[in-house]
């Protein structure tokens, strides 16, 4: 199976030097255009692979509105540069409205994903592939069409659904369905993918491409976040996976090694290539999670200035979430350092040592920030580039989330198994009960840092308890936090819809109390 480092190259379009009209009212037959290039296997091939270069931009704006939005992580306020407050740090104070940045990018991102699958399946029918090979390219296209609108639920509630190919002017508008439409086309799309045959994983590392289990972990999560929660369909999904060749990696810290990606604890994975090109398939996530630094060669092996454009010091992980820990819990080592040095009076800091966190006493005279160690691979060999694959789903979490299931029906002893299994590889006691907060906990630090905590804690039912705890925290500790920040109420577990998506579509009404 082709790897998703493919790229489309379009012809370029020869010189016409002909005075025929009948010459000049043909297509050149090296132009690639919509009518002729969906014909073939390979066209579709290549189709299919640019439908996924939407998940990269859910990975990079998820550090800020899915990590950074929850309590595992804040981010390192910096006195003499205020330009990020309105982009970036009012997604983590709920002062967030439908003009901060990365809201609109990831929307626009995901339609626009959408939209390319909407042509492959649109174009499908008329294609030159055998009944079998429709078959896989229709799987995969309404996996990644289901993928799309689970994300637009999650961070929007109702969405517009757009699922032909837009040909014309009046098509590009539409108004949002209720949350419940857009949960039941999710489930319809994936589900058909599931009939329809994608393939089960047998061989590591994977290719990176939809699976069996990718499929059955999305629709398990999706039976589990709908309005109406069906826990009995996504114990079955759930436990399908755990009959599929997954299985947990020896090590915490191995599974996010760049050396074992798409394992045989992968389910689902972004990919990335650490590529001095401009292609776009390398990801700059390491650079905006170290502090910046007046001296990051030291930390990343090759200069490059994090202090603007790719900035640094941002979903950095807070005092609570380590002191959160269990003793002896390898995941915490595994998942966040601490870099220390010195820091001048222009809040230039000079990293001169990278310690692990579980030990750490701090030194006199010197300043330190934790960050996010699990997506840290030094050295690198391109400024600003790294080639470390994000975390979707992963076995681990599978199992943890079989073990939320089957908590809420109350079935505790059934899903101690699973718990514990995750537990033994943090290399921490097994647990002679398990309730629904020890799963959510265990959750928790098992999934550090990989974008779930937001939506975990709305799943659950504990954002708005949590998070309004959270902001007191915050506010006591920094005196700078506006007296409205943390305001989390109903309308705030949704974003606000972006200003130029309403400005654009008529149609779109913006969430309530944005």
């Amino acid at each position: 199976m082709k790897k998703l480092n493919i790229y489309i190259f379009a012809a370029s379009v020869l010189s016409l030097s002909s005075c025929s009209d009948s010459f000049l009212n043909l297509t050149p037959e090296t132009t690639i255009t919509t009518e002729t290039f969906y014909k073939t296997a390979d066209h579709f091939e290549q189709a299919t692979v640019a439908s996924y270069t939407g998940l990269r931009n859910i990975a990079l704006s998820g550090i800020f509105m899915d990590e950074m939005r929850s309590d595992n992580t804040f981010y390192t306020y910096y006195s003499g540069d205020r330009g990020p407050y309105n982009s970036t740090e009012k997604l983590a104070l709920f002062l967030d409205d439908e003009t901060v940045g990365w809201s609109p990018d990831r929307y626009k991102g995901v339609y626009s994903s959408i939209a390319k699958v909407n042509t492959i399946l649109g174009r499908l029918d008329a294609s030159e592939l055998t009944e079998e090979e429709k078959k896989t390219v229709k799987a995969e296209a309404l996996f990644l069409r289901a993928f799309y609108y689970f994300d637009l639920v999650q961070h929007w509630g109702g969405v517009p659904l757009m699922l032909q190919e837009v040909t014309t002017e009046a098509e590009a508008f539409a108004a949002k369905s209720p949350a419940e439409d857009v949960y039941k086309q999710v489930l319809t799309d994936v589900s058909e993918a599931i009939s329809l045959g994608l393939p089960v994983a047998s061989t590591f590392p994977q290719s990176g491409r939809a699976t069996m289990g990718a499929a059955k972990m999305l629709r398990a999560y999706c039976y589990m976040s709908q309005p109406t929660r069906d826990y009995k369909a996504a114990e079955q999904d759930l436990k399908d996976i755990t009959q599929m060749n997954y299985g947990l990696l020896d090590s915490y810290e191995a599974v996010f090694n760049p050396a074992n990606k798409n394992s045989k604890e992968s389910i689902f994975e972004i990919q990335y290539i650490e590529d001095g090109s401009n292609a776009g398939v390398h990801n700059d996530i390491p650079w905006r999670l170290i502090p910046k630094c007046s001296n990051n060669d030291f930390l990343m092996g090759i200069t490059f200035s994090n202090y603007a454009g790719t900035s640094g010091g941002w979903c950095v992980p807070t005092e609570e979430m380590i002191q959160s820990y269990e003793p002896g819990d390898k995941r915490l080592d595994a998942s966040i350092a601490v870099a220390e040095g010195k820091t001048d009076d222009a809040e230039q800091f000079t990293c001169e040592e990278v310690k692990t966190v579980s030990d750490f006493t701090p030194t006199t005279g010197k300043n330190f920030y934790y960050f996010i160690r699990k997506y840290y691979h030094p050295p690198y060999q391109y400024a600003g580039r790294a080639g470390d694959n994000f975390p979707v789903y992963r076995y681990a979490g599978a199992l943890l989330l079989l073990a939320e299931n089957l908590v809420a029906q109350n079935r505790n002893a059934e899903a101690l198994p699973y718990v514990n299994e995750v537990r033994t590889r943090a290399g921490l006691e097994s647990l002679t009960s398990v309730t629904a907060e020890d799963v959510a906990d265990e959750m928790r630090h098992e999934l550090a840092f990989e974008n779930h905590r937001w939506t975990d804690l709305i799943r659950t039912g504990k954002a708005i308890e949590t998070m309004t705890a959270f902001g007191k925290t915050m506010k006591a500790k920094y005196q700078w936090i506006l007296p409205s920040a943390f305001e989390v109420t109903e309308n705030r577990l949704v974003f606000a819809f972006p200003l130029r998506e309403r400005q654009i579509n008529y149609l779109l009404e913006q969430n309530p109390g944005y």
